[in-house]
């Protein structure tokens, strides 16, 4: 029997839906200090995703899921973590903490997050 593939779940401490992406970002540009999503202030840029992240996205072996606080909380109404956080799972099963909020808050660049999580992402890979 085959296992399922793995699934980076990244999840942003923001609030899905237009309106709600349009105060983030004006939120983020004035007062970033603060912003309560340190996912966010790393991996977007004023209204879209940074190109670096979306291509270290894509070239993951992982199916990359994106949530936001209200559409993990209906996906995962068992999981309460502190937000944002980077979860890795398998399909159907409970996903584990991969990247902690406070190691987010912590992380300066997107050269730290992609390091960060290149180096988690092997290590889980090992144990799969």
């Amino acid at each position: 029997m085959s296992k399922s593939k793995p699934q980076l779940i990244l999840v942003y401490n923001a609030e899905s839906g237009i309106l709600n992406a349009v105060m983030h970002a004006l939120h983020k540009q004035f007062k970033p200090s603060t912003y309560p999503c340190s996912l966010c202030a790393l991996t977007y840029g004023a209204v879209s995703m940074h190109s670096r992240w979306r291509k270290f996205l894509d070239w993951q072996p992982s199916e990359v899921v994106i949530h936001h606080s209200d559409d993990f909380a209906e996906a995962y109404p068992e999981i309460s973590v502190p937000l944002p956080v980077i979860m890795i799972g398998e399909t159907g099963e409970s996903p584990s903490v991969l990247v902690a909020a406070d190691e987010l808050d912590a992380m300066t660049s997107l050269d730290d997050l992609i390091g960060e999580v290149e180096e988690r992402l092997t290590r889980s890979y090992a144990r799969i």
